[in-house]
């Protein structure tokens, strides 16, 4: 296995006693990779929460870590996370991981990264302040600028050159308004003293110490300033958002060994070899390395991705083009769908509505009654994504009557999640010209068998989910595992995969024909 590096990616490492040079790096993976055992940290940034988890070498958990941290929503529409949070909570469950599985940092033989894509920050280049809080992907406030790109004409450039939409949910309207609304905040920028990054290069700085700038092909697709076709910062979009280039970090492949964490955090310095956004992170991790294979993953939001190889589909349906992960150089394309609310609609249930007591409880209350008594939720909490792309779109509930019980809310809550899905494989079907027969699936809300068995249901479609199904943090390990030396290749990492369960469909064609019709009646509802 080639390590790919790059000196000036690595080549000021953390400034402890000595400087580690660059053959000392390579010796120190090849003394880790030599051993029995061989374990990969992945630390998984995601909205709600950090996790770490060690895998060893078949693939199986070693131990966990999680946090949940606070979520600000300072106006309607608004979402924020504190810088201190993310990078706290990341500290707090790698040292907790190491000690649960009774290692130490010189037992890692790499970390891998996988992040919460789209969501900015902006810090000083010198002492890594943020300068603001960092704008999480769901925030809306700038969905009126967006709208207005929309009006003069931009789409269309905009999609030929980062396959993406214009639309809040993307960085590059985020770091504008940075620039724009923090006191100072240009001036300096265009002075060089402040750099931008996903949460991904965030991290990479903060664990090096700030000898670390820079971000993978996978979160750079996601600022809506890269160009995915020459796979550079496009110096035509920046000048469109009136971004300084000198803010950007540098791009490398997924799998790349970008450095080391600085020795001081956890005893020893650990070499970071795997970076990747954590759709993209789910879709390698789900072993979707092939033309045409998709998964689906439930998390805060839900998100379809196609593998679409080394060929760019340009979607006609309101779906976006983006890179993905591979262990060579050179990304994959992809074809994604991305719905802004799922699992979280079941956190809303919990925490602001309080008709369930936990997430688990869910799937026991929907089973109390035979279907949702003709109740439909439009999950909407910030606007509708993928394939209606309508910020101005918001929550709605239909269809109640006076029978109408909690228990029909919570069902219709999850069913939601799967008719959201199916929109999703509708629109990919028609852009691909491919026909979804089978659907790998992750992320939190994938335990949940009553949705999984509605969703294999409403899309006539096998559903499976895998034995492991932190698929996002296993696929950072891959990534990262393959470039430290730890697997030969994907053959040997394919031998390790199993199947948890399989659902399959066993709905009349006419019962789910008559559903989904209703749910687009009642999309249109929350789209008035």
């Amino acid at each position: 296995m080639t390590i790919h590096h790059d000196k000036l990616a690595y080549g000021r490492l953390a400034k402890t006693s000595e400087e580690m040079t660059d053959s000392q790096i390579q010796d120190m993976l090849k003394n880790l990779s030599a051993g029995d055992e061989k374990y990969i940290l992945a630390i998984d940034q995601g909205t709600t929460s950090t996790r770490a988890i060690i895998f060893d070498k078949r693939g199986n958990i070693v131990s966990r870590a999680q946090q949940e941290f606070r979520q600000i929503y300072p106006e309607p529409g608004w979402v924020e996370h504190s810088p201190q949070d993310i990078m706290g909570s990341t500290v707090a469950v790698t040292g907790e991981a190491l000690v649960r599985a009774g290692l130490s940092a010189q037992d890692i033989s790499a970390i891998g990264i996988t992040n919460q894509r789209e969501t900015t920050l902006v810090w000083d280049r010198k002492t890594g302040k943020p300068v603001y809080n960092a704008i999480v992907w769901q925030c809306r406030r700038t969905a009126g600028f967006c709208e207005t790109l929309k009006r003069e004409g931009f789409s269309e450039k905009i999609y030929n050159k980062t396959g993406l939409v214009p639309d809040a949910y993307f960085s590059a309207t985020k770091i504008k308004w940075v620039l724009d609304n923090v006191e100072g905040a240009r001036a300096r920028a265009e002075r060089g003293e402040l750099v931008f990054g996903t949460v991904d290069t965030y991290l990479l700085w903060q664990l090096s110490k700030g000898t670390i700038f820079a971000t993978d092909y996978t979160n750079a697709s996601r600022t809506m300033l890269f160009n995915i076709h020459t796979l550079k910062w496009d110096d035509e979009l920046l000048r469109l958002f009136d971004i300084p280039k000198s803010m950007l970090p540098e791009v490398h492949p997924s799998s790349y060994l970008y450095g080391c964490t600085d020795a001081r955090l956890f005893g020893s310095p650990i070499p970071v070899c795997g970076v990747v956004g954590d759709q993209q992170a789910a879709l390698f991790g789900q072993l979707c390395t092939n033309k045409g294979e998709v998964k689906n993953t439930y998390g805060t939001g839900c998100f379809l991705l196609m593998n679409t190889g080394n060929k760019a589909v340009k979607s006609q349906h309101g779906l976006i083009t983006t890179l993905g992960a591979t262990a060579e150089g050179k990304p994959c394309y992809v074809l994604e769908g991305s719905v802004f609310v799922g699992g979280a609609v079941v956190q809303w249930l919990r925490d602001e509505m309080k008709i369930i007591s936990s997430s688990d409880d869910s799937e026991a209350q929907a089973l109390k009654v035979k279907d949702s008594g003709g109740v439909y939720v439009v999950p909407a909490f910030t606007g509708l994504g993928a394939p209606y792309w309508n910020a101005a779109a918001r929550g709605t509930i239909t269809g109640i009557t006076r029978g109408t019980s909690r228990e029909h809310i919570i069902r219709a809550s999850l069913e939601g999640i799967a008719y959201e899905v199916c929109d999703l494989v509708e629109a990919m079907e028609k852009d691909a010209g491919i026909k979804i027969t089978r659907l790998a699936v992750d992320g939190g809300a994938c335990k949940n068998n009553f949705l999984m068995q509605f969703q294999s249901d409403v899309l006539n479609c096998t559903a499976v989910r895998p034995k492991v199904a932190e698929t996002t943090a296993l696929g950072a390990a891959y990534l990262a595992g393959l470039n430290a030396g730890c697997w030969s290749g994907l053959d040997e990492i394919k031998e390790n995969f199993e199947v948890e369960k399989t659902f399959t469909p066993d709905m009349s064609e006419g019962g789910r024909i008559k559903l989904l019709s209703g749910w687009r009646e009642a999309v249109k509802k929350a789209t008035v």
